[in-house]
Order: C-alpha cells, then sequence, then structure tokens
C-alpha cells in the first residue's frame, strides 16, 4: 500500500519527496532568502540615505575644501560657529617676529607677512604727547627739570565711522548789458554744470558706490545699510536705496556692461556656470519659482580679465547659446546638458567637479587602500598635481607637456573606472557614470594648452553672488534682478583687475553722466578696468 503525506509526493520506493513539515521548512527557507534580500535592500537605501544627510552636514557646517586626502568623520563635521573668537583666543599665543614672518610650506615659501611699519606707513600721523605736570617738574630743591627727549610708547590706529554732508550746487549767472535786437530781451550765460547721478534725487556718486559696493562686496543687504543709516543719524528708506542700485545702473553701466560682454566673447577660453537666484514678480512665475544667475569668465591667463553676470528666468540651454553668439573658442563648464546645443564651441569638462563627485562619495574615514571612491578622489589630486607643474609654461609647451605625463595618467583611469562595477544608485555609481559620462570633455585639455583642466575661475567669481544671496534671499522684480547682475559685473571684474570695486564705481558714477547716456566707443573704452588711466585711479594700494 502506497504512503502519502497530506501534500507528499510518491517516489519510485514508495517513499514521500515532502510531508508537511517539510513544505513547511522549505516555505520558511524562502521566505528567509526574501527577507534578508529586502533587508539588505533597505540597508542600502539606508546607507545611502545617511551619506545624503551627511553630505548635506558637510555642505553646511564642514570644511569646503577638496584637497584633504580623507573625510572628516561624523563628530568632526559642524565647526563651533558662534564661539570662534573665544575659542581661538590664548592669551600666550606669541606675537610674530621677524624670525617667524616666513613659514616654509613643500614646495614654496608664504609671503614675508607686513610689519606695522609696513601696514601703517600711507596713513596720516597724529601725535598725542603726554606731559609731565607742572608742578611735578622741580626737584626736592625747587629747581626745574631739563626737558631730555620725547620718548616713543606706543602706536595706534584708529578708525572715523563714516560721515555725512550735504553739498549744495551753484552756477554763477551773468547778464548782457545790452538788449538783444532780435529778441529785445537781455542775454543770459552760466557755467555747465556736472549732471547728477540721478535727477531730483540727494544720491552722489560717492553714496551710490558706497551702497553697490557693501551690497554686491560686502554682502550687506539693504535693509542692514537702511538701520546702518538710521544708527549714524541719516534716515534714508530702503526702497530709495534701491533706486539708487537701479536707476544709476540702467542710466549709465549698461554701455560699459556691454563693452565687457564683447571683450569677453574675443577671448580664446571662456569658463560658464549658473546658480539659482528667486525673482518675487516674475511675470508669468509664481514667487516661489526659480530663476538663474548666469556667470562667465575669462581665462586665467587672459590679459583683459572679464566676468560677467547675466540674469535669465531659466536654465534652458537657449539662454547660453544667445549670450555666446559669435564665440568660436573653448568653453569649460560643468557636465549640465544645457551647453551641448552651442555650435562652433569646443566644450571642456571640469576635473574639480569629477573630484567633488568621488568625495561625496566617499564614506567616513576612507582610505585609498579600502574605498574605491577615495581612490578615485586621489587619481583626481594626481592630475591637479601634475598640472601644478605646468603652470608657468607657454600654451604650446603645456599642451606637449600634458600629452607626454598626463595623458598617461587619463589611461590610466579610464582602464581603472572598467574594472569594477559599483552598486547600483550607490553614489559611488553616480561618481563613475558622471565621469564616465564627461569623458570626452574632460580628455580637452590635452589638445588645448591655454585652457585650465578646472572650472574655478568661474566658481570663484559666483561665489560673492552666492555668499550675498544668503543675506538678500530674493530680488523683488527682474529689473532689480538684472541691475544685480550688472553691477556683480563691474566689481567682480575690477577685482580681477586689480581695482578697488569702490574706486572704480565711483569713477565711473562720476564720469559717465557727462557723456549723458550717450558715450562713444572710443570713450568707454578709457573706463575698461585694464585701461592705463583707471588702472592709476583705481588700482587697489599694496
Amino acid at each position: 500500500m502506497e504512503m502519502k503525506g497530506e501534500k507528499g509526493t510518491p517516489t519510485s520506493n514508495g517513499t514521500t519527496i515532502s510531508s508537511e513539515n517539510d513544505a513547511r521548512i522549505l516555505q520558511l527557507k524562502v521566505e528567509k532568502t526574501e527577507l534578508r534580500a529586502k533587508l539588505d535592500a533597505e540597508k542600502t537605501e539606508n546607507d545611502r540615505l545617511r551619506m545624503i544627510i551627511r553630505n548635506f552636514n558637510k555642505a553646511l557646517y564642514g570644511s569646503r575644501s577638496e584637497k584633504s586626502k580623507y573625510i572628516l568623520g561624523d563628530d568632526e563635521i559642524q565647526p563651533e560657529l558662534f564661539n570662534e573668537a573665544e575659542m581661538a583666543q590664548d592669551d600666550h599665543a606669541p606675537e610674530p617676529t621677524p624670525e617667524t614672518f616666513v613659514t616654509t610650506v613643500k614646495e614654496h615659501n608664504r609671503k614675508k607677512k607686513r610689519t606695522r611699519a609696513e601696514m601703517c606707513k600711507d596713513l596720516p600721523i597724529e601725535e598725542v604727547v603726554y606731559d609731565v605736570p607742572i608742578e611735578n617738574r622741580t626737584d626736592k630743591s625747587g629747581r626745574p627739570f631739563k626737558f631730555v627727549t620725547k620718548k616713543y610708547v606706543r602706536s595706534e590706529m584708529i578708525i572715523i565711522p563714516k560721515q555725512f554732508r550735504r553739498i549744495n550746487y551753484y552756477t554763477n549767472v551773468y547778464v548782457s548789458q545790452e538788449i538783444d535786437e532780435a529778441t529785445g530781451k537781455k542775454l543770459f550765460s552760466e557755467a555747465k554744470v556736472t549732471p547728477p547721478v540721478m535727477k531730483n534725487s540727494l544720491a552722489s556718486p560717492s553714496s551710490v558706490a558706497d551702497v553697490m559696493t557693501r551690497k554686491y562686496v560686502e554682502g550687506m543687504p539693504l535693509y542692514r545699510q537702511e538701520q546702518e543709516w538710521n544708527r549714524l543719524g541719516v534716515n534714508i528708506p530702503r526702497n530709495t536705496l534701491a533706486n539708487w542700485v537701479i536707476k544709476p545702473t540702467e542710466s549709465w553701466f549698461m554701455p560699459v556692461y556691454a563693452a565687457l560682454k564683447d571683450s569677453l566673447l574675443q577671448e580664446k577660453v571662456i569658463h560658464a556656470d549658473e546658480t539659482t537666484v528667486q525673482v518675487l514678480k516674475e511675470p508669468g512665475k509664481k514667487p516661489d519659482s526659480t530663476s538663474y544667475m548666469w556667470v562667465y569668465a575669462s581665462s586665467e591667463r587672459s590679459k583683459r580679465p572679464v566676468r560677467i553676470f547675466e540674469y535669465q528666468d531659466s536654465r534652458s540651454g537657449q539662454c547660453a547659446k544667445a549670450f555666446l553668439e559669435g564665440f568660436h573658442g573653448v568653453l569649460i563648464s560643468d557636465g549640465y546638458n544645457g551647453y551641448n546645443g552651442l555650435a562652433e564651441v569646443t566644450r571642456a569638462g571640469c576635473w574639480a567637479h569629477v573630484r567633488r563627485k568621488w568625495m561625496e562619495a566617499m564614506p567616513p574615514n576612507a582610505k585609498v587602500e579600502t574605498s574605491k571612491a577615495a581612490q578615485g578622489f586621489a587619481y583626481c589630486n594626481q592630475l591637479f598635481e601634475i598640472e601644478r607643474e605646468f603652470k608657468r609654461l607657454p600654451d604650446d609647451k603645456r599642451r606637449e607637456e600634458r600629452r607626454k605625463r598626463s595623458k598617461p595618467k587619463l589611461d590610466e583611469i579610464w582602464k581603472w573606472l572598467g574594472s569594477f562595477i559599483p552598486e547600483k544608485g550607490s553614489k559611488l555609481a553616480g561618481a563613475v557614470q558622471y565621469t564616465l559620462n564627461m569623458k570626452p570633455y574632460l580628455c580637452a585639455f590635452l589638445d588645448h594648452g591655454e585652457i585650465e583642466i578646472s572650472n574655478n575661475q568661474v566658481e570663484n567669481a559666483i561665489r560673492p553672488f552666492v555668499v550675498g544671496r544668503k543675506g538678500w534671499l530674493f530680488s523683488d522684480t527682474p529689473k532689480g534682478a538684472t541691475a544685480s547682475a550688472t553691477v556683480y559685473t563691474l566689481v567682480e571684474t575690477a577685482k580681477a583687475n586689480g581695482l578697488d570695486p569702490y574706486r572704480y564705481l565711483l569713477r565711473l558714477l562720476t564720469e559717465l553722466p557727462m557723456f549723458e547716456g550717450s558715450p562713444t566707443p572710443e570713450q568707454i573704452e578709457s573706463f575698461m578696468p585694464w585701461n592705463t588711466e583707471i588702472q592709476a585711479a583705481c588700482s587697489i594700494q599694496k
């Protein structure tokens, strides 16, 4: 008689394959496998989310340097933000001496620190002399003391707070002694007055330049400037300060802006990047929608450094295409596809962006021996180390050396990237995919000795805007955003040319109104930051 379990299956010798218990055990094994797979998937997702949180915390509180070999541990992420002075203060900290002015660092020496005499040599000097009271100038016998010398005690550098004055302008008027026969009236003659920076306003070139400098160079939003002016006894509302920014920009700066853009488009190399900006009253868009500030910069080797900011309501590639019309050189950018539609432009990638991807993929305390992300990060650093040796070479020689030394390193990187498969969805997979997607652009520097291997040139120009944005948060209107783009263009280009932004703006606001809004190209050229007269008048005093 053939025996069966309730769910058993007979074999050829009459036994059953599986009893009810065996079936249950098999079912439990399947469930265990499924649960383990689910647990592994959740662990992978948790690791990914932890990495996102860690990168977010590091972006907010951690070091921004990408030169470090390792990433800080979780307990090292947030620095002391509010008691930095108390944490760093040390009563026993030694003052610098002539022997400690030079600190030797790998491959170079730091610049000598300036002495107090050097820092103060151009400052006006006042003397404060403490004299001995008359009653203390005699000895016990009543004989007067004899003056010996004026003894030096110490020097101090004082600061005089901002001062305000109102200047009233008048013009002398003359009248003829005779009556004009044609009109029957006397003839009048009066001196020509320099046009104001703004009609029917108390604004002066110096006050407008000050407001612009503090907002766009120092990052002080207008509402804080309004508070400061009130504390100094001057009541200028914030909307008035906004007018002082927008109206002079529209009236006088646009021809200079256009000339700087034309100069940039004639360069062999342009760096490009973009960042977000919120504009509340953008037609056809919600107040919380995102607009963009596009930024373009000439190369590090340019003899005419230019930084151009352009406000646009979108990140469409058409914005870059319209701006760069007529440019036929090399464009260095990140991996944004919006730059792909540029005709007659050679695109080059940014190894600093690649390095950042590998850095973000590195787990805490990653080491080259145990982490693929750390290996990728190290490869990027090796490329930058090689580049430093070529920094002072002419373009042709640098291209030649890159093909000799950088190309083998690139070949090694591409071979290494094909030697492993990262976990799908991980930060490491993202770093690998980004690097491979950018491969054609990342190799472009081998054929162009005139370009750099990173887009840091434009990122350094865009940083003041990003820092300032944290203070003012948004622009009210497109007109204000455009004015901001124009002033950022002027001050960042001035800084790139070694000019003091305030003195450069003051020069523009003082002299451009004399041309009544229609300066000739020759006159505009005289205001370019590299003009010899501008350099002499506005250079930062060393």
